[in-house]
């Protein structure tokens, strides 16, 4: 298995959101990519920008963080062709590697938009590298900027960033420096496509937490209705854990629970609503051991949503 390390470079519409094109909120110009081997070698490259087709004008904040003009994508070729020759040079057996959650959705919403079949795995797993970066050296909560990265690491700055390319050339050196032993069973789930039913849900053992995604739903309340996504099962053993605090609101789109497991003892469960690109909503679900420390900070905060009302 080859890791790719991908970076992409899009534009917006110009005149704002409400001239935006349907289904293509953000046109790719750029693909950078680095190919690794399994010890995170570098092996080959991919480089190329392309010829815009909808927004044909750089939206300002796009002009102040991509180093290109429009004149030099006019002589690029367009996206389906790019991106058919990219995933062609990917091969079948990857896994891509990328700084953040956005580019993997980008790109398929693009692919999607120009009526390109879709050749990407599902359920599609990852390396979010941002994350795995605060997993090994920060909190494993706080994201930083590639940029700040680098600097932490102390890796030396001869290129540019924000473009594609250089800033795939960043993240690959980052992933050299990292103990990836330590984080390599923490691949994320990219949420472009969805179960489309209760045979397809996604569920995941980390060792140090499970993670469940669910279908979609038509709203809150019938995803919150559902089995699964209010189950309290131990992701380590199956068992019925015992339901010490129920589901209660701890935001406007996040639960939380606290449960007890005969063998695996205290498990805080967590409930992400996410709305998909239809307006409907589905959950992820994260179940993981805490010890009393953090078990007293959820009674308190289930406390203080009890006295709100």
């Amino acid at each position: 298995m080859n890791y790719i390390v991908l970076d992409l470079e899009w534009n917006q519409c110009p005149g704002g959101k409400a001239k935006e094109k349907p289904g293509l909120p953000f046109e790719i110009v750029e693909i950078g990519a680095m190919k690794l081997s399994e010890d995170r070698k570098p092996l080959d490259s991919f480089n190329e920008m392309i010829r815009p087709q909808i927004y044909r004008k750089f939206h300002y904040r796009t002009k102040e963080i991509v180093h290109m003009d429009m004149e030099e994508l006019q002589r690029a070729r367009t996206f389906p062709e790019v991106a058919k020759d990219f995933l062609a040079w990917c091969g079948e057996d990857c896994c891509f590697c990328t700084w953040g959650p956005l580019d993997l959705m980008e790109l398929q919403r693009n692919m999607k938009f120009y009526r390109m079949r879709n050749p990407l795995p599902f359920p599609l797993l990852y390396y979010d590298v941002q994350k795995l970066f605060s997993l090994l050296y920060e909190d494993g909560k706080s994201r930083r900027s590639l940029e700040d990265a680098v600097n932490y690491l102390k890796i030396e700055k001869d290129m540019p960033f924000h473009r594609a390319f250089d800033d795939t050339y960043y993240t690959a050196a980052i992933m050299r420096r990292m103990d990836w032993e330590q984080i390599a069973v923490y691949r994320s789930v990219d949420y472009y496509r969805l179960p489309s039913g209760r045979e397809d849900e996604i569920h995941l053992n980390f060792g140090r937490y499970a993670k469940y995604v669910s279908r979609s739903f038509g709203g809150r309340e019938a995803a919150l209705r559902d089995k699964e996504v209010v189950a309290a099962r131990c992701y380590e053993c199956g068992a019925q854990m015992k339901r010490l605090i129920p589901w209660f609101a701890s935001g406007s789109r996040q639960y939380l629970s606290l449960n007890r497991c005969p063998e695996h003892g205290l498990v805080k469960g967590k409930l992400r609503l996410k709305k998909t690109m239809d307006d409907r909503m589905f959950v992820v679900k994260t179940l993981k051991q805490i010890g009393e420390e953090e078990a007293a900070l959820i009674r308190g905060q289930h406390e203080n949503a009890k006295k709100k009302g």
